[in-house]
């Protein structure tokens, strides 16, 4: 009896450390940790010279991906993009580009934005560094982005101010 009662103890014991352990263990990961995954664009409000201007509309479409190697990918596109003219669908791509207007390709492109490169975190004051290796203006590649984080729950925000004073606020979600 004696040594179930020990055994029995020496269980609960066990049990005490590994849920002190475990919530130790659990501690709030480091902010890139939390970064790390796919996150959809929920809105993006861009203030230039005291207007506010949503540039690709109420209710853009876009996609953050940021894996945990240090590779991001970032696309955005305006909701009700003009389709072309030639129906390029069941050509191939020199189909489309031989068949496409210049003016068509330039609606198509002001109203979507892509990039890719490295990211990091400045832990130290929640920023989120992008280094522009590829994106859809060519004048953007080989530029630095720096945002605010602001991460709460499933909702991640980040402020960016460029050069000439332009402010961008996006909002994406899990």
């Amino acid at each position: 009896m004696k040594r179930h009662s020990i055994l029995g103890m020496s269980g609960v014991t066990l049990l005490a450390c590994a849920a002190l352990g475990g919530s130790a263990g659990a501690q709030q990961k480091v902010l890139k940790e939390q970064l790390v995954g796919a996150w959809t664009l929920f809105s993006i409000d861009e203030t230039a010279k005291g207007t506010k201007r949503q540039e690709l509309g109420a209710n853009p479409k876009g996609t953050l991906i940021l894996d945990a190697s240090g590779r991001y990918a970032e696309v955005r596109s305006k909701l009700d993009r003009p389709k072309f003219a030639a129906n390029g669908v069941m050509g191939t791509t020199a189909d489309i580009v031989r068949d496409t207007p210049a003016a068509e390709f330039g609606e198509a492109a002001r109203a979507f934005v892509a990039f890719f490169g490295a990211w990091s975190v400045n832990e130290a004051d929640n920023t989120l560094i992008r280094n522009l290796e590829g994106a859809l203006i060519p004048n953007s590649e080989g530029r630095q982005s720096k945002s605010a984080i602001s991460l709460v729950g499933d909702e991640l925000r980040l402020s960016s101010t460029s050069a000439s004073g332009e402010k961008s606020d996006a909002v994406y979600k899990r």
